[in-house]
């Protein structure tokens, strides 16, 4: 897990993407605890309102959930709506803006696959 100090994105927002990316890596399974918020703000010298703000996050997609007096729990399902949020984020952050342009550019749906299987042998 690692945190860019130097980041305009806040660090809550930079430690909940990395439990995701943690989660999709099979580093966290489901239905498996995760480390504590304070062992995050220790380990990373951060507030640890900081990282609470990060997990609760979480909490509030329904990717963790709280065992009282236990810990913080990955919930069965977790990989999927990670997976299903980001390919969202993905379509909304990425493929609108790159046909919007390439609209504007007059660049075909075939040139557009063309470009991107030209990307992909690289």
């Amino acid at each position: 897990m690692l945190l860019d100090f130097n980041s305009e994105k806040p660090i809550y927002l930079q430690l909940a993407e990395a439990i995701e990316d943690d989660i999709l890596r099979g580093i966290f399974d489901e239905e498996t605890q995760i480390v504590s918020t304070t062992e995050i703000s220790v380990n990373f010298k951060i507030n640890p309102a900081t990282a609470g703000k990060g997990i609760n996050l979480l909490v509030d997609e329904g990717i963790l959930y709280k065992k009282r007096g236990v810990g913080m729990f990955v919930s069965s399902g977790a990989k999927e709506k990670i997976l299903n949020k980001r390919k969202e984020g993905f379509f909304e952050g990425f493929i609108l803006s790159l046909l919007e342009e390439a609209s504007k550019l007059g660049i075909s749906k075939d040139e557009i696959i063309k470009m991107i299987e030209r990307g992909n042998e690289r």
